[in-house]
């Protein structure tokens, strides 16, 4: 029994925040946080709009999208690092928001690599026919974490939420392989303090350019396949330069990756389930196609899917 992708769905705030915004925030341009990072507009949650709303609008529209009924999952995984509250959880608060009367709940906080990890939890429940239909959501409201006076933080972030039902999918289709890790000596390079985002860009970058392109060559090689089996790539949406050193690893064309960084920002665990999303919404992933979905985040953390989509 492979464990794969039943359907998908996502969702951004209404309120838009440009890098021209931004400039009458602090002292930043246009060019500097494009040419830098590959941003230029970001999505922020209106007052009022919490993390768990979010999650709701883009779980709906992933259940829909598997024709599943709320009343059939087994279980709920949420990854985020902003929840309304400490707790409940925002897996808690989404199940009875939906009506999952018998799924379990619960969060994942792995930072931006969260997703990642909550996939990689459900494959474990559904091929060990423990659980057949399970629920992961990737939901962020980093604007309420954001120092908004510091101009090499602020540029990058923003708010939205993916979702996925994953279950028990065909022999030759689903997680073919994958790879999860961890380093906390490096914690400090990407943590929140008095309630706010500190990053060590520096570190965070050679970190980054080091682990994604190396994760996503790991999966293929894992996978049994080669660099020319890839069809398309899901990476974290960080930075466009992080991105493009994963990229050229593989040797895939700009056309067959996501770059979803360009209208929504960083959105840590919801950046890899809102770009995976659009493109299956997009047809530029199709059944049968090879996907890389690679990430990494604060802890720091990372993983990595090779993913034959379909069911």
């Amino acid at each position: 029994m492979n464990a794969g992708i039943l359907g998908v769905g996502y969702y951004l705030p209404e309120r838009i925040l440009t890098n021209a915004d931004l400039e009458k925030i602090v002292d930043t341009n246009d060019e500097w946080i494009r040419t830098r990072t590959g941003i230029e507009t970001r999505h922020i949650a209106a007052e009022g709009e919490e993390t768990s709303d979010l999650a709701y609008h883009a779980a709906v529209a992933a259940l829909d999208d598997a024709n599943v009924d709320a009343s059939e999952l087994d279980m709920i995984l949420v990854a985020t690092v902003t929840g309304d509250v400490a707790f409940p959880s925002v897996a808690c608060q989404l199940q009875a928001r939906l009506g999952a009367t018998k799924a379990a709940a619960m969060d994942v906080t792995a930072a931006c690599a969260g997703f990642m990890y909550g996939m990689i939890t459900a494959k474990q429940f559904i091929e060990g026919s423990d659980y057949e239909r399970i629920l992961i959501v990737g939901a962020e409201k980093l604007s309420k974490i954001t120092d908004w006076t510091d101009r090499n933080t602020c540029v990058l972030f923003g708010d939205g939420a993916g979702a996925c039902v994953m279950g028990p999918v065909s022999a030759d289709r689903g997680i073919l392989s994958f790879e999860l890790g961890a380093d906390g000596t490096g914690g400090k390079a990407l943590y929140q303090e008095d309630t706010l985002i500190r990053m060590n860009g520096r570190e965070v970058f050679k970190f980054a350019v080091r682990q994604m392109p190396e994760s996503s060559e790991n999966v293929v090689l894992k996978a049994g396949l080669t660099k020319d089996d890839v069809d398309f790539l899901v990476p974290h949406q960080a930075n466009i330069r992080i991105m493009e050193a994963a990229r050229t690893r593989l040797d895939i064309p700009k056309e067959r990756m996501s770059y979803s960084i360009r209208k929504y920002g960083n959105t840590s665990a919801a950046s890899i389930p809102i770009a995976f999303a659009e493109e299956v919404k997009h047809g530029n992933i199709k059944d049968g196609d090879n996907v890389v979905l690679v990430g990494f985040g604060g802890g720091l953390t990372w993983g990595a899917v090779l993913l034959r989509y379909g069911k």
